[in-house]
């Protein structure tokens, strides 16, 4: 073999191997939490890991946890693009403004908001229907309380938040018209010393039940130490404290939109999409019913979560008033996704629920 010949077969390596490097779609994650919270973000993250299972060396991943909603999120976003990623998803509501300001100034590089509403070109947003699986949690609680009071730790008073207490409580109040909720607001998705204080303060003030939307496993450990609590998983099944206190969970499924929405940018077919699925599509999933539940409380939580998932049953299903007495849903009526006084820009409590929302 001359010299010729080596330098030839040595070029078509080295743009073969160009080729598979120029090939490798970059993808990035901005989470808010910590990925061993055990909640949110591990789930969000363990989606990450299944977009490097199904495509392996096609694909390189990078992440940065505990990143703060404001400011900072955009520097961590704009890092990224500069980095040479195609595909950003921003795993938290509060990003928002920040992925529509930098996707501004990458109109080339493909981002996908979770929780959120604002839409771009090059943005996508996507959630699940959280408030189905507080629909199964509600109905349980409401069985499983002896004292009548259920807790809800919520994290911040956006829509989405709000959706899942109305869906809880009005599940709740079907089966047990003695049902009260008393709601403490922690103002943070991941802060385990908040988080344990909420729990503590509803557990003092009578409730056997604690619900929460925040993200750490701290609810469930104080409920453990409290005894005779019944907790349920957020995000994650949080499994380790069945089958008392958590009966059940919960499960945040982000791995098949990951990794299809991955395969859009790989194909060039990726397109601005607003996505909200919920049992049904398997975005959200109930964990397994402990054997703390009564039998005929495990199969009628179970049919419930069938009829949600089959769509022959809606959570918000009237006759529903909101909290002022007025009426929101006449009888056999279903809400709306979106539009006047819709689930997306729910900022209301149902008849019954104490307390205001908070500005």
């Amino acid at each position: 073999m001359n010299i010729k010949t080596i330098l030839a077969s040595a070029a078509l390596a080295m743009t073969a191997a160009t080729g598979a490097l120029a090939e490798k779609t970059k993808v990035g994650f901005v989470y808010v939490g910590p990925v061993g919270d055990g909640g949110w973000t591990y789930e969000h993250d363990q989606g990450r890991k299944a977009v490097v299972e199904a495509f392996g060396d096609k694909v390189e991943t990078m992440y940065v946890e505990s990143v703060p909603e404001g400011p900072d999120s955009e520097r961590v976003m704009t890092d990224m693009a500069l980095k040479g990623a195609d595909l950003i998803f921003t795993t938290s509501f509060g990003y928002m403004d920040p992925t529509i300001n930098v996707a501004a100034k990458f109109p080339n590089v493909k981002f996908e908001h979770a929780t959120g509403y604002k839409q771009a070109d090059n943005v996508s947003v996507y959630s699940a229907r959280f408030y189905e699986g507080r629909a199964v949690q509600g109905h349980i609680a409401g069985h499983m309380t002896k004292s009548n009071i259920i807790g809800y730790i919520g994290s911040f008073p956006i829509p989405e938040v709000i959706r899942g207490i109305n869906s809880a409580y009005i599940h709740a109040k079907k089966v047990n018209p003695d049902v009260q909720f008393k709601i403490v607001w922690a103002y943070t998705w991941f802060d385990p010393t908040k988080e344990a204080d909420a729990a503590k303060v509803l557990i003092e003030q009578g409730a056997d039940v604690v619900l929460q939307h925040t993200d750490s496993t701290a609810p469930q450990a104080a409920a453990q130490a409290a005894g005779n609590v019944i907790t349920f998983g957020q995000a994650s099944d949080m499994a380790a404290y069945g089958p008392m206190p958590r009966v059940s969970s919960i499960i945040d499924d982000w791995a098949p939109y990951y990794i299809a929405r991955t395969q859009a940018v790989m194909d060039g077919t990726w397109t601005s999409t607003s996505t909200w699925d919920g049992i049904g599509a398997g975005m959200v999933g109930i964990g397994e019913i402990s054997n703390a539940v009564p039998a005929d409380v495990k199969a009628s939580a179970e049919a419930l979560r069938d009829s949600l998932a089959d769509g022959s049953y809606h959570a918000f299903t009237g006759p529903l008033n909101k909290q002022d007495g007025s009426a929101w849903l006449a009888a056999g009526e279903t809400a709306s996704d979106y539009g006047d006084d819709s689930l997306a820009g729910m900022n209301f409590y149902l008849e019954g629920i104490e307390g205001d929302v908070p500005n």
